[in-house]
């Protein structure tokens, strides 16, 4: 049986049904005028902003793509007033900011923090977004499975649970979050989306989550972050801590014949990949096969500039697929 979803279907902290209607609102206005916006990694993302630095935004996708403040004149009145209601509405000087994003994915348009996200509770989006979605989406076009239960672990946007919901309806989707303020923005999303089979739940990765799952997906955060923000600390060996969870939980947590995408970032070191090593002796004697491709072999390398990566030479995008036998 599909679940609606509500403003008031999360277990956290949900927003008042006005705002989340004027949200949807302002997101129909913004398909309506042809709106779309690819979000980037944060240092391009800065090259952009640097590059008009002192300057108003020019359009929408100034003031909800790039972050950049804006004068009253420049949004029309009506979506202004949308702005206010949503509760979005920050000042700057004598203009404003939107505290949050929108961003495209296909034809969905879905809602995070501006930039830069440095709040601890930021929800983030952006490359690893879109690879992950394109790597679950992959996976769906080649198995073609009947799915009844799945999970999106660490949902943040709720990207995952979202294209998820959409491929397979007669699937019930739980979007599985610690951080309330990303099950906030997924039950946003899935509103815009007019999706009804996608439920927000408050849980540490799978902990308040029955097991018997078809399908667990995930794309945690695998950083070395020293500030330990939620949305990039990845915890462990080398910010491998969180993806390691993931697998020991699924492997109690996934039906027979289900199976775990676990899309990942792993921080190589000589030569060498610790992850796959780690995930060589947690599955060895397991009852599961897995398989193991890296799928980028360079992502956001402006992290080795920093102290916590002096031993590291690259940082790869990986997928684990776990089959439970």
């Amino acid at each position: 049986m599909q679940a609606a979803i509500s403003a008031h279907d999360t277990s956290g902290a949900a927003p008042s049904e006005r705002r989340s209607q004027a949200l949807v609102e302002l997101a129909d206005k913004l398909r309506s005028y042809g709106y779309h916006f690819t979000t980037v990694t944060p240092l391009t993302h800065a090259y952009n902003n640097e590059r008009q630095s002192g300057k108003w935004a020019q359009d929408l996708r100034d003031v909800f793509g790039w972050s950049r403040p804006f004068l009253r004149e420049l949004v029309a009145p009506e979506d202004f007033d949308l702005m206010l209601q949503a509760g979005i509405l920050r000042p700057w000087a004598e203009g404003w900011r939107s505290s949050i994003r929108w961003s495209s994915l296909g034809n969905l348009l879905l809602s995070h923090s501006a930039y830069p996200t440095s709040n601890t509770e930021a929800v983030f989006f952006g490359p690893d977004t879109y690879r992950f979605v394109n790597a679950v989406e992959r996976w769906l076009d080649v198995n073609h499975p009947s799915l009844v239960r799945a999970a999106d672990i660490g949902c943040g946007s709720g990207a995952g649970a979202i294209a998820l919901g959409r491929a397979q309806p007669d699937c019930q989707v739980l979007a599985v979050d610690i951080n309330p303020q990303a099950l906030q923005m997924t039950c946003i999303n899935a509103r815009v989306a007019r999706l009804r089979n996608v439920t927000p739940k408050l849980s540490s990765l799978l902990d308040n989550v029955e097991a018997g799952l078809d399908l667990i997906i995930a794309n945690p955060p695998y950083m070395m972050d020293a500030q330990e923000r939620a949305y990039r600390h990845g915890g462990g060996e080398l910010g491998a801590g969180l993806s390691i969870q993931i697998v020991e939980q699924a492997l109690g947590k996934l039906a027979p014949g289900g199976t775990l995408l676990l899309y990942t970032g792993v921080a190589m070191v000589q030569g060498q990949d610790p992850f796959h090593a780690q995930l060589q002796r947690l599955l060895d004697g397991s009852e599961s096969t897995w398989e193991y491709q890296e799928l980028d072999p360079d992502v956001f390398s402006e992290e080795l500039r920093r102290p916590e990566y002096a031993s590291v030479e690259r940082i790869a995008a990986v997928l684990l697929t776990l089959t439970l036998n």
